[in-house]
């Protein structure tokens, strides 16, 4: 099973060199003194690595991991996780861009086809950012609010997503721009007695029905980190205000809000050690009463997916929802090849009333594993505990 694992780590080995590296302020640092599973893959099958590159040379950082891992709705799926961070300008201005395709697939009927990307443009001018989907999702829901751990039920769809924003640098660090936003729901169908009888909500669940929207964003971001896939200490605030109204095709109209802020904060006493506190919380929250149930704010369903460690996905619906979380960061080893992270977080979702009234928390540990040095990726595998759930999350690259 290593040799397989490590085959695959083999692919990107040529994509890496030890010069090559992003520090806190986008200059170029050496790592020879770190170690990364790329590294292990050289030395396990005598790789001979590439010349050294001019410093500042512009080169793609790919990392690849397949798994096997529990999929949203039960059950187990084979998950090829690949991430590729390169630069599209000059290393001093710019910061990196990075794709992450995850395709899954249970060798059954459950499959998904997920790309995101996040491109900054030359000198920081612009940032493109990406989230193109195609999935077949069954999923477990618990109507809206709290609801009850023993009461849910199955709800199967097919599910298109389109979202594409381009934001314009106003100031250093401050961006505005413009998305667009699709999602098409097909064929929504739920378990007996039927979803709109379950939830009680009227909007988006009859039996078969299409659920579509279409819509565009106002963006606003501030953003002071330089790798989004493995963040440093600095700050970010993501601010969308989305509207779809009804001659863009969506089938009501309504409008959303959300904002999204994140801190780093290094407690480093050592040079490139990584020891670090983040903290990251989110407001998402429908403006009117027009809103589908499968595009109600819900837990997990951020735009990466990657809120509610320790919750079952889509646990959690409403209206309005706040989420925070927390988590310190602390290398093992001085290479930087392993190192844990523990963590906290917390879910309130409106109720049928549209009021907060409970918070549910969540705890855990994780284990990271330097992949790529370079593009500081790491595998990062995650156990969280809930009320009424636990499991394990295998993801490339930080939760946020």
């Amino acid at each position: 099973m290593l040799s397989f694992f490590l085959l695959f780590i083999a692919i990107g080995v040529h994509a890496q060199n030890a010069g090559n590296a992003i520090s806190a302020n986008n200059e170029v640092r050496d790592t020879a003194m770190k170690k990364d599973l790329i590294d292990i893959a050289k030395t396990l099958f005598n790789i001979k690595g590439r010349p050294r590159t001019k410093p500042g040379e512009k080169k793609v950082f790919f990392s690849l991991l397949p798994i096997g891992a529990n999929v949203p709705g039960g059950g187990r799926a084979l998950i090829t996780s690949t991430s590729a961070g390169f630069y599209l300008g000059e290393r001093e201005t710019t910061n990196i861009s990075n794709i992450t395709f995850t395709p899954y697939w249970n060798l059954k009927s459950r499959f998904g086809l997920p790309l995101r990307s996040n491109l900054w443009l030359n000198g920081n001018e612009w940032v493109v950012q990406g989230d193109t989907r195609f999935l077949y999702y069954p999923q477990n829901t618990w109507g809206i609010g709290s609801g009850v751990e023993e009461n849910k039920i199955l709800v199967n769809y097919k599910y298109i997503r389109f979202y594409q924003n381009a934001l314009k640098r106003i100031e250093p660090y401050l961006y505005a721009g413009l998305g667009y936003n699709l999602d098409y729901f097909i064929n929504v169908r739920g378990e007996a007695p039927g979803l709109a009888d379950f939830s009680g909500y009227p909007i988006g669940t009859a039996t078969g029905e299409n659920s579509f929207t279409s819509g565009v964003s106002l963006n606003l971001l501030y953003d002071t980190r330089n790798n989004s896939i493995n963040p440093l200490p600095g700050a970010y605030l993501n601010i969308v205000l989305r509207e779809n109204p009804g001659f863009l095709g969506s089938k009501t109209n309504w409008q959303s809000l959300y904002v999204d802020a994140r801190k780093y904060i290094s407690l480093n006493t050592k040079p490139h050690q990584q020891n670090t506190l983040a903290f990251w919380s989110y407001l998402w929250t429908g403006l009117n009463n027009n809103i589908p149930y499968l595009n109600l704010p819900s837990i997990g369903w951020d735009p990466n997916n990657k809120s509610g460690r320790g919750v079952d996905q889509n646990r959690y619906r409403g209206k309005g929802l706040f989420y925070v979380e927390s988590e310190y960061r602390r290398d093992i080893t001085d290479n930087g090849l392993f190192g844990f992270v523990v963590f906290a977080n917390a879910t309130s979702v409106t109720e049928q009333n549209n009021k907060f009234k409970k918070l549910h928390p969540a705890v855990g540990t994780g284990l990271r594993i330097k992949f790529n040095k370079t593009s500081n990726t790491n595998i990062a595998i995650d156990y969280g505990v809930s009320q009424g759930y636990k499991g394990f999350a295998v993801n490339l690259g930080e939760a946020f």
